[in-house]
């Protein structure tokens, strides 16, 4: 059909579904790497927001400051059909259960190169685990 780009959501995993011009949406489905158990890392964006919008299942967001490093950690359990928006500079993560899917909007050009990732400690690692709770 002319003027129209349908898209299925893949199995599982983040995959980008459309890219244009400056902007990217993408879903997250679940996989094992978002359960609590694997999740070690903190991650920021240095250049743009990261917009979640939870359309099925639960997805907690983790919060952990804007410092050189992940500070205290707080959790978000999301809501379906609302909008969070995760300013740039803001370290976080996420786990997932196994019917959970996400929409994820960001810029384009959003890539390890301009998003660094840091290993969390044992002390964190604990927080992150309560906070889950």
């Amino acid at each position: 059909m002319e003027g129209i780009e349908i898209i299925d959501f893949q199995p599982e995993g983040y995959k980008p579904l459309v890219d244009y011009e400056s902007w990217r949406v993408a879903v997250l489905k679940f996989c094992d790497d978002l359960l609590i158990e694997n999740v070690k890392t903190m991650q920021k964006h240095l250049y743009t927001d990261e917009v979640f919008v939870l359309v099925q299942g639960r997805c907690t967001l983790f919060l952990a400051g804007e410092g050189d490093k992940p500070g205290r950690i707080t959790a978000v359990h999301m809501e379906p059909h609302k909008i969070y928006n995760i300013k740039k500079g803001t370290w976080h993560n996420h786990i997932m259960d196994t019917d959970g899917e996400v929409v994820i909007v960001e810029n384009r050009d959003t890539c390890d190169d301009n998003s660094p990732i840091l290993p969390l400690d044992k002390n964190q690692l604990v927080e992150l685990a309560n906070a889950a709770k």
